[in-house]
């Protein structure tokens, strides 16, 4: 019997001890804690969540020829194809006029900015202001300015640059940018916010439209106009005039050209230049384009000091000297004079020809026209799309009231804007109709708007755009269950009570064992005797 007993194993002589009450607690605790581990394991690695890296702001400041207008853009942080999916949230027009007025006084810039600055600290969040970047690009009017007075165009941008550097934004510099930027720019917002780039498919992700055709960009400031589209076909298009743009993953070549001083202001300032030289008396003007019974004065600077009249100023140039005006308001002999304006003769009908000899490619497609377009149609009582002869019966009607009814007439009424919407409407026909070659039957394709879904439709959204793709994107955040700390220590607690645990119950084995083997001992003595 004793024999048969020798040869039992660990196990059954530690039978005993395992049934005792210590080490049944540390059995208990053991399997607790290995399931306690293979649970928070599990949970950990099947239940994490995956979030979106949260938003990035920026801040372009438009700092156009009569005014400057702050844009305030988010986007996701991850970006799409590279691109981020941007949306305006804010906008703030600077009080005053545009920045290059300030050329005699450079460090009155920034008390202009303090309001609306203030409100777009208020609209981005506190924790984001120094990762959010800022950018004023100056357009048409600096462009003049620069080329007048170069230095009070530096002074100007270096007053910029030193407000900026006390704002908690991390500013990207002041830049006047070229008029060809400013087309491209423009032709990215255009299309963007009419969905040509992006849509939501059905699994509410954002893709590619098939088959969606580009519209072309019609934009109207007050120093210049551009024009810009993706031409019918590629070959044959001379390298000066286009432009290769990338975004969402696709590229685009555009044709696009800036024609600086067919801005609205200073076409109007051109106007009026030819009016002086072709009248006999130089202190009193009639304007066919100004309402009947309107009558003004305007100083020789306010015409003639302007690069764009330069070259117009009569010899004897007193600036402060003033020249009355009286307007006719004559719409047949308005359209008449605003003609000459623009030198068709020196394209000699070519077809791919706009005016002074620039090439153009044939317009083709659907065109967004916004800004001074947009403005200029609205005072007629236009929006959207409508034919040529809506638009040149509304600008005859318009044309042919006097001073005294156009507060009537106008929503908003601002002399300044008020006297010269006859004029800007002829203005807007030749360079529309003789000018890019409109015709009666792709007028209508030309759509007249302002904004898109509470965005507007300007160059510094395309600009904003443009700058995601050299932004990087942020990587996605992983949340899990627990914290990584609190997954650790957790982890290391159970695993060290599991091993505690196992050590006790290996000790409780081998005592048992070794109390059994001693009495076996005992009692193989007892039986020897």
């Amino acid at each position: 019997m004793f024999t048969v007993l020798s040869r039992q194993p660990c196990e059954q002589a530690g039978f005993k001890a395992l049934s005792r009450t210590p080490a049944v607690v540390a059995l208990v605790v053991l399997l607790i804690s290995v399931a306690v581990l293979m649970a928070i394991t599990l949970i950990q690695i099947n239940q994490k969540e995956v979030l979106a890296p949260g938003l990035k702001y920026g801040i372009v400041l438009d700092a156009g020829s009569s005014r400057t207008t702050v844009y305030v853009y988010q986007w996701p942080a991850e970006k799409e194809n590279n691109t981020g999916v941007v949306n305006q949230t804010y906008r703030c027009s600077v009080k005053g006029s545009g920045i290059a007025s300030y050329g005699g006084k450079p460090q009155a810039v920034p008390r202009a900015f303090e309001d609306c600055m203030q409100r777009v600290k208020e609209k981005i969040p506190a924790d984001l202001h120094k990762s959010t970047r800022a950018h004023l690009g100056a357009t048409a009017g600096m462009r003049l300015l620069r080329l007048q007075n170069e230095s009070a165009a530096r002074e100007v941008l270096a007053s910029i640059q030193t407000y900026f550097a006390s704002q908690p934004f991390d500013f990207r510099g002041a830049q006047i940018i070229s008029g060809q930027e400013e087309g491209v720019y423009g032709w990215i917002t255009a299309n963007y916010l009419m969905g040509n780039f992006l849509e939501k498919n059905v699994w509410n992700t954002w893709s590619h439209p098939h088959g969606v055709e580009t519209t072309g960009a019609l934009d109207l400031g007050g120093a210049s106009t551009q024009i810009s589209f993706a031409p019918q076909e590629e070959a044959g298009l001379r390298a000066n005039s286009t432009v290769q743009v990338s975004l969402y993953g696709y590229d685009y070549t555009l044709y696009t050209h800036s024609f600086q001083c067919y801005g609205r202001d200073e076409a109007e300032k051109r106007f009026l230049a030819r009016l002086f030289q072709n009248s006999t008396d130089k202190s009193k003007l009639v304007n066919p384009c100004y309402p009947r019974n309107y009558v003004t004065s305007l100083t020789m600077e306010h015409i003639f000091g302007s690069l764009c009249t330069e070259e117009l100023r009569p010899t004897h140039y007193e600036p402060g000297y003033k020249i009355t005006l009286e307007g006719t308001g004559d719409p047949a002999l308005c359209r008449e004079k605003v003609y000459s304006l623009f030198d068709f003769q020196v394209c000699h009908d070519r077809e791919e020809c706009s005016f002074d000899g620039v090439y153009q490619p044939k317009v083709k497609g659907t065109f967004v026209a916004f800004s001074g377009f947009y403005y200029i149609t609205n005072a007629l009582n236009l929006t959207g799309s409508f034919s040529l002869d809506a638009f040149n019966s509304s600008s005859w009607d318009f044309c042919l009231q006097s001073w005294s009814q156009l507060p009537l007439m106008l929503p908003k009424f601002d002399e300044v804007y008020a006297r010269s919407y006859c004029f800007s409407a002829h203005y807007i026909y030749h360079l529309l109709i003789d000018g890019y070659k409109f015709t009666q039957e792709t007028w209508p394709k030309i759509h007249f708007k302002k904004e898109v879904e509470n965005s507007s439709i300007a160059w510094s959204l395309g600009y904003m755009l443009n700058l995601t793709n050299m932004i990087p994107a942020e990587s996605p955040q992983i949340q899990l269950p627990m914290k990584p700390q609190v997954f650790t220590g957790t982890m290391f607690f159970f695993a060290g009570v599991a091993l505690l645990c196992l050590i006790f119950l290996f000790y409780l084995c081998v005592a048992s064992r070794l109390q059994w083997g001693s009495q076996h001992a005992i009692d193989h003595g007892f039986d020897a005797e």
